[in-house]
């Protein structure tokens, strides 16, 4: 289960709660406040990034909210097809095959595709997850269901981890 320290939400509160505080600290001359504030918006630097935390384990997400999600199919398949299609295309060009290599270039464009697809499912799944899970929360929350409550924050869990997950792809692809 998450909790209020890994919110990127909360960490968007508390930052500005201590830029406030700073300003107001440097404003009036009280350097204990403006170094509250300071330390306010570090730990809020801080829970940001932890929010973001993802660990990739093969085809395997788990953030810190403790949800750990499988990836979508499409992922490790259409990495499997850019593989083999690299295979082809550069044995193709060794033995002079421009059949071969085609058919590799082919291969490996369209495992980029699905591998995108798959990102994109689980990015898409993640937010629905996500959105769906606070709603039914709140709803929890003022009927007073406790066991409705930690079902829609696992849920919302779930969501944060498939998007991180499909996030920390995609920039890892990108750099």
């Amino acid at each position: 289960m998450s909790d209020k320290n890994t919110s990127t939400v909360q960490s968007y509160i508390d930052s500005a709660t201590g830029a406030v505080q700073s300003a107001i600290g440097s404003l009036t001359g009280n350097t204990s406040d403006q170094n509250a504030g300071e330390a306010k918006k570090s730990k809020a630097e801080l829970e940001n990034d932890a929010s973001h935390a993802t660990a990739k384990i093969g085809s395997y997400s788990a953030s810190s909210s403790g949800a750990i999600t499988k990836d979508d199919p499409n992922r490790s398949n259409g990495s499997w097809n850019q593989t083999i299609g690299s295979a082809k295309e550069a044995l193709g060009g060794l033995v002079g095959s421009e059949d071969l290599k085609r058919a590799g270039a082919q291969q490996n464009a369209e495992g980029k595709g699905q591998e995108a697809q798959g990102q994109l499912n689980d990015f898409s799944s993640g937010i629905a997850n996500r959105a769906t899970g606070a709603v039914q929360g709140v709803v929890a929350g003022i009927t007073g269901d406790r066991d409705a409550q930690l079902k829609a924050q696992e849920q919302h869990d779930i969501g944060k981890t498939q998007q991180r997950g499909a996030e920390a792809d995609i920039q890892k692809q990108n750099s």
